[in-house]
């Protein structure tokens, strides 16, 4: 009886959303995107966002996955949800945008999930665009055994790629001491990928982050805001990821991974 109302408080506890930004317009990829969205092109037998939700989908604590999505392709996805058959429940949500030039940037879609959906649990953020190759339950795990909001973050050894990207300082306990975007004199080699997890105790912080002057175009510029305003913790990723942000890279994707 105590071991079933434990388990039952831990479930409530750690009721855990899936956040996906998947509301971009993703210029770069042209034609190809041009009317059809980059998170749901094939990668072999599967989409971008498929091989995400395969692994997000197995995690316990999740209950739902939430895509954010433009008034553009949110019928598209609506349609490929429909052929899913996944575990937890699916939700579109229409950001009403229709160009790439009135989009309202990552922050502010997650902002406008949260609002629309009345979320009020850990969530889980990720963008749409990546290939992983660990799980995310390590992540959740790993955000658990610190009780604090997390990111990731890996080591990158390219002076040139850390000025494109997040940058931390971490203690020996990988509390996040400082966070930089796009440094001209990156203070370490600790790259953070677009993967967040940020605990309800901190959701009000998140939700008036850009009302206190968070940049909204990145879901990076919410990570550095946060690090500024409450304890964070970096899990180092356990294996590598794969960043679809051109033409060139998804068919490398395609080529390396869809065999």
């Amino acid at each position: 009886m105590v071991q079933d109302l434990l388990k039952i408080k831990k479930n409530e506890y750690y009721t855990m959303k899936n956040i996906v930004i998947a509301a971009e317009y993703a210029t770069r990829l042209g034609e190809l995107t041009k009317n059809f969205p980059k998170p749901l092109l094939k990668i072999g037998n599967s989409t971008i966002l498929g091989r995400i939700l395969d692994d997000i989908d197995k995690i316990d604590d999740i209950d739902e996955h939430v895509i954010i999505t433009n008034h553009k392709f949110a019928p598209i996805f609506e349609d490929w949800t429909k052929e899913q058959n996944y575990s937890k429940k699916i939700t579109i949500i229409d950001d009403e945008t229709s160009t790439n030039d009135t989009r309202l940037g990552a922050v502010c879609d997650l902002l406008y999930a949260l609002d629309k959906l009345n979320i009020n649990d850990d969530i889980l953020v990720v963008a749409a665009d990546n290939l992983q190759f660990f799980s995310f339950s390590e992540f959740v795990d790993f955000a658990k055994s610190k009780a604090t909001s997390c990111i990731m973050c890996h080591e990158e050894p390219s002076i040139e790629k850390l000025q494109r990207t997040g940058v931390i300082v971490v203690d020996d306990n990988m509390r996040v001491l400082n966070m930089e975007e796009k440094p001209q004199g990156p203070k370490s080699h600790w790259a953070v990928p677009p993967f967040y997890i940020y605990l309800k105790k901190d959701l009000e912080l998140v939700r008036y982050s850009v009302a206190n002057s968070c940049g909204k175009d990145t879901p990076g510029n919410l990570a550095h805001y946060m690090v500024d305003n409450t304890e964070i913790h970096a899990w180092k990723m356990s294996a590598s990821r794969f960043d679809i942000g051109s033409l060139d890279t998804y068919y490398e994707a395609v080529e390396k991974f869809g065999k």
